[in-house]
């Protein structure tokens, strides 16, 4: 009898050890989050744009999140700089979610970053649960900041597919491994993507007028990209750089704009850019699969924002992506694919910026 006892004694023990834990609420100062959020008065904090990212360094073998989603929303988990798995986030009701475990004893550093779009989910989390005892910490900011504007192929849609013919599904979205983030990664940026699949300067995908409503001018002075119209404070970061890559949809089928309207739609969000952040250098870019009449459009922005402070023209992509190995679902750049766009990016970005080009070829 006294062995069982003294038996049962330590499994409680131990089972007591194992489930000690402490939670800190998500806008504790150690936890960090880069993009647009909302912090709650309940300490959740909400967010829906493509790439946002929660950050922090802490001690322990483990970490999790208390997290709800207002549908289906996929994260990546780094630990350690290195990717461990890609999540899925779905429940309306918060639950709790392993992000890692058993890790090596010391410190570690957590990146958490939404890698689908807000059209699919806003995800809310209410705390940062580790082991019992365990310190956080801010991760320090970069030095370098970037905000890309953009549609699909910024969001990274379909890259994780490697059929043109395969239709989209959110799994096979990841903004992580399109040109945004890789150019971001290449120079140690931190970066915030203002993208929606489908949007356009002044049109959006597919719309039978030359002109839609809630293009991506309009969603980018919004705080969450499709729950809600609340404008966005412009206060969570300030750009170094900002890349805008529309238009692919403007000229989508039927009933294209005049090049005017989009010429000057587009000056019209490259000012709106510089009334925000400064004169921030601005590149645009005429997307790799760009027609004739884009390619005609932005030869007219090109003459139109000639005398403009720090405004930029990108280099033609023209045959960059190709349809041998290139291509994800729905014919968007795939994984390799958005490599090639982001390689052709990253001198210009060098040039503009004077940041130098650290990763040379061995």
């Amino acid at each position: 009898m006294l062995k069982n006892y003294l038996f049962l004694l330590l499994m409680l023990v131990s089972l007591a050890v194992q489930g000690a834990q402490r939670e800190v609420p998500a806008t504790d100062e150690a936890i960090t989050f880069t993009g647009r959020v909302m912090k709650n008065a309940d300490g959740g904090v909400s967010y829906d744009w493509v790439g946002v990212y929660m950050q922090t360094e802490f001690s322990g073998s483990s970490i999790a999140i208390v997290v709800a989603d207002e549908g289906t929303s996929y994260h990546n988990v780094f630990i350690d700089g290195k990717l461990v798995r890609k999540i899925m986030i779905t429940g309306k009701e918060p639950h709790q979610v392993t992000l890692a475990s058993r890790l090596k004893k010391g410190v570690h550093q957590l990146r958490l970053q939404k890698c689908t779009e807000g059209a699919y989910g806003r995800t809310t989390i209410y705390k940062v649960v580790t082991d019992a005892g365990a310190k956080l910490r801010p991760v320090a900011p970069a030095k370098r900041f970037i905000e890309i504007i953009g549609d699909s192929y910024t969001c990274g849609y379909g890259v994780e597919s490697d059929s043109a013919k395969e239709h989209f599904k959110l799994e096979t979205e990841n903004c992580d491994k399109a040109y945004g983030c890789l150019i971001a990664h290449y120079f140690d940026a931190d970066y915030a993507l203002v993208a929606h699949s489908g949007q356009g300067m002044v049109r959006n995908w597919g719309d039978k007028h030359q002109t839609s409503q809630n293009t991506m001018p309009e969603r980018w002075t919004r705080f969450y990209d499709n729950h809600g119209k609340e404008s966005y404070d412009f206060k969570c970061y300030r750009p170094d750089l900002v890349i805008i890559n529309l238009g692919t949809n403007d000229f989508s089928l039927t009933a294209i704009p005049t090049g005017s309207q989009f010429v000057d739609g587009y000056v019209k969000q490259i000012k709106a850019v510089k009334a925000q952040y400064g004169d921030v250098p601005v590149l645009c870019v005429t997307s790799h699969s760009a027609s004739i009449y884009l390619k005609a459009a932005m030869a007219k922005l090109r003459d139109k924002t000639f005398a403009m402070s720090k405004v930029y023209m990108a280099n033609p992509l023209d045959e960059v992506v190709t349809g041998v190995g290139d291509l994800g679902a729905d014919y968007h750049p795939n994984v390799q694919g958005q490599a090639k766009i982001a390689f052709a990016l990253i001198p210009q970005v060098s040039s503009i910026m004077h940041w130098p080009l650290d990763k040379l070829p061995q």
